[in-house]
């Protein structure tokens, strides 16, 4: 047995531990899904996302990256402009905030990514929020990787099991 397939069995036979419901900003309205997160026994998370609507929905064949950060604070009040900055309890330069998340990639409007991380626990991301920017991370520029606008948010809450 692999994490793959453990990971594998929590995306489809278990329920998340938490999750945020992403909406659109006034400037991508149809924005939505969501980010689902799973505790793990290796440790850390499982981050899984799949979004809607994004930017690039009505061009054909279109394909673009989308940055995902989890920022510090859960007001996703339009225009997402308190979401506070990356979630970073070590203070560490970017792109190595606990909240620097992969890039969603979107093909015509749909974004579907998975990835594991052990830079947070469920617990410790709970009541902060998911951030859909604009653009990819550069992984390269501060404070954020020059990610663009916010264009979709969702608070990440703990979901109750049953």
């Amino acid at each position: 047995m692999t994490p793959e397939t453990t990971f594998s069995d929590l995306l489809y036979v278990n329920e998340p531990d938490a999750a945020a419901w992403i909406t659109g900003s006034a400037s991508v309205p149809n924005l939505n899904g969501c980010v689902k997160f799973f505790s793990t026994p290796f440790g850390g998370t499982l981050v899984a996302a799949e979004l809607f609507g994004l930017p690039n929905s009505s061009q054909k064949n279109s394909f673009n990256f989308y940055a995902m950060h989890i920022h510090e604070f859960g007001n996703c009040k339009p225009p997402f402009d308190k979401t506070g900055n990356h979630y970073n309890p070590a203070n560490m330069p970017h792109p190595f905030h606990a909240g620097d998340l992969i890039p969603i990639p979107g093909n015509q409007g749909y974004g579907f990514s998975v990835c594991y991380t052990k830079q947070f626990s469920v617990k410790d991301i709970i009541n902060r929020s998911v951030v859909i920017h604009s653009k990819a991370d550069d992984f390269t520029s501060q404070p954020s990787g020059n990610s663009g606008d916010k264009i979709g948010c969702g608070v990440i809450r703990l979901l109750e099991k049953g």
